[in-house]
């Protein structure tokens, strides 16, 4: 038999892996410990080892028998998460871990774990170092999150064509009866989670909007209520604080600018918000577009 690095394997298959997946690859006994005294790979605990670099999150729920969920799997996913709501993932709150329907809990020991943590028992077997399918990540976000965090990750999953219709009939049949609407109401095309939280915002509002409206000669706008109002959401990356940034920020602001005063020429008006108006303030972006709309300021005529 030719010698197999454990760490090699890893690298292939992990990057958690059992030791039978190892011994199976061709990784020896005597190698499984050179590697392990070397730092190459990581012992979990009895039976399960991981490559150097896995993430704490993986290797966490790891030694808990199962892989991380809820907000935390959402953004490993890749999904939007809104920031400043994170009662599964904030460093004070217990950690979520997803052990699939049947999984075996396993306690803190030592000193690696000393917090409590949520266990997620939804359908599916759990499987150390994989990610629970979005479906059962977007569940467990409406369980523990609130709605428009759901909302804005559901959208976020539709947009990256994540989740299969198959999981969204998995997903309608185990979500709470009050947000089921929000599977019909969901659309692909939101470009981030801010478009997401206004149009769902704006809907409970009673005001319908048009999204990805092509206006020629200005280009793609986020919003357009009635005939003439366009609405914009600006995302963090145009407002970042960071010196380094200014330059490209400039820019993007006078494009804006730009595609604002071509609106107006053409008998639009525009609404222009940032990321911190509409989440952290937003009773003063819901009472402008109000204004605008009890005002008329959305039919042309």
């Amino acid at each position: 038999m030719s010698f197999v690095l454990a760490s090699a394997v890893l690298a292939v298959y992990g990057p958690i892996v059992r030791t039978h997946e190892l011994r199976a690859h061709g990784v020896t006994k005597r190698e499984i410990s050179r590697a392990r005294a070397a730092g190459e790979i990581i012992r979990i605990r009895q039976g399960l080892y991981a490559a150097h670099d896995t993430s704490e999150e993986l290797l966490h729920a790891a030694w808990h028998g199962g892989t991380p969920s809820c907000l935390v799997a959402g953004r490993m996913h890749g999904l939007w998460i809104l920031d400043e709501r994170e009662p599964c993932a904030a460093v004070s709150s217990p950690r979520h871990v997803w052990i699939g329907h049947a999984g075996q809990r396993h306690p803190c020991f030592g000193d690696r774990c000393d917090e409590s943590l949520i266990w997620h028992w939804d359908d599916g077997d759990a499987v150390p170092g994989d990610l629970p399918p979005v479906a059962n990540v977007l569940l467990q976000i409406a369980v523990c999150a609130d709605d428009e965090t759901f909302f804005a990750a559901l959208e976020s999953a539709l947009r990256k064509s994540l989740i299969p219709p198959s999981g969204m009939t998995w997903l309608s049949a185990r979500l709470p009866s009050e947000l089921r609407w929000m599977l019909g109401f969901a659309r692909a095309d939101a470009d981030s989670g801010l478009e997401s939280l206004i149009r769902l915002r704006l809907h409970l509002l009673g005001i319908s909007v048009r999204t990805q409206v092509s206006i020629e000669g200005v280009g793609e706008v986020d919003f357009v209520i009635g005939d003439r109002l366009i609405v914009e959401a600006d995302g963090k990356e145009n407002h970042d604080d960071d010196p380094s940034a200014t330059a490209a920020r400039t820019s993007r602001r006078h494009k804006d600018l730009v595609r604002d005063a071509k609106a107006a020429a053409l008998g639009y008006e525009t609404l222009r918000f940032d990321y911190a108006l509409i989440v952290h303030d937003w009773p003063t972006v819901a009472a402008a577009i109000i204004a605008k709309v009890q005002a008329g300021a959305h039919l042309r005529g």
